[in-house]
């Protein structure tokens, strides 16, 4: 049996083992938010958990065969024992080789104080010591300790829901934000109408159409004699490079307002040519950038069947 105090054994456990977030702080302090914005990243997110549980749950999750590579859980007050065992099961952590951060939220007494009037809520140390301020005073001072263990504080006074997001994606995630974001890019014809879930739109009719040249009427933009024809124009060459440069400018913008999935759709005439080609390529630009990115065209053999 394996001791609770060293890494799990079998296989290579340590590359198994998730990506670990602990989040904590002061009640009031926007830890509900926080945990709907790790949920946003792709995390596999518990809230209310108790301390002494968090290893068991790292131990299941890297077993094999498990998929949760990112797990991150909030750790709430519920009494003056939750101090010293939370600070125990991250010594507890750290001695068996359990790689994890620490995030601690953290706002005013006065914002605290409001918030709970605004809620109508009770602290959770209300029981202990009489009122919301005491209550609010008295966490602060027992939590001080892991406070200073914290590898990231956001202090949430003056920051609202949207802010506080943006500032844990650009402070806690910048590295890895891109694969976050699920893109879908498609391909479509005019004629058969624009895909009505797609956020982003482009029309590709002003380029030449490979349909006036008999040689590729029939053939899709999936084939590389057309892609040669789409490609070696030099308007296309053009479009391309002021074409990746927005997408380069909307596709951060979209993640950082929280958007986890974004439809980009391409439209020619019939979507069997010029918008398949440059779908193509658009995606394959995406996924250099870090996106993980997949391709539909939709409307691809539609103009070979009225042929």
């Amino acid at each position: 049996m394996t001791d609770e105090s060293e890494p799990v054994s079998g296989g290579s456990a340590e590359s198994r083992m998730p990506e670990l977030v602990v989040i904590t702080g002061m009640s009031g302090a926007g830890r509900s938010e926080t945990i709907h914005t790790f949920e946003d990243l792709g995390y596999f997110c518990i809230d209310n958990l108790p301390p002494s549980f968090i290893r068991q749950l790292v131990d299941l999750t890297a077993l094999p065969g498990n998929r949760i590579r990112r797990l991150a859980v909030v750790c709430d007050v519920r009494g003056q024992a939750f101090f010293d065992e939370l600070a125990g099961e991250l010594k507890r952590l750290a001695d068996g080789g359990v790689t994890f951060h620490l995030l601690f939220l953290e706002a005013s007494d006065e914002v605290l104080l409001r918030r709970f009037k605004e809620t109508r809520r009770r602290h959770p140390l209300c029981d202990e010591t009489g009122s919301v301020a005491e209550g609010i005073q008295a966490e602060r001072e027992a939590l001080s300790g892991i406070r200073g263990r914290a590898d990231l504080v956001v202090d949430t006074s003056d920051l609202r829901p949207q802010d506080l997001r943006r500032v844990l994606k650009e402070r806690f995630f910048s590295g890895n934000l891109a694969s976050t974001l699920s893109i879908t890019v498609t391909s479509f014809g005019f004629k058969y109408g624009v895909p009505s879930d797609a956020d982003i739109v482009m029309d590709v009719r002003f380029l030449p159409n490979p349909y006036y040249n008999h040689e590729l009427r029939e053939r899709t933009g999936l084939e590389q004699v057309v892609r040669d024809f789409v490609l070696g124009r030099e308007e296309t060459g053009e479009f391309l490079g002021k074409w990746y440069e927005l997408l380069a400018t909307l596709a951060p913008g979209y993640l950082m307002e929280g958007k986890t999935h974004l439809a980009v759709a391409l439209g020619c005439t019939g979507g069997m040519h010029r918008s398949v080609v440059l779908a193509e390529e658009t995606a394959e630009y995406l996924r250099d950038l870090g996106y993980s990115v997949a391709t539909s065209h939709r409307d691809i053999g539609r103009d070979r069947e009225r042929l």
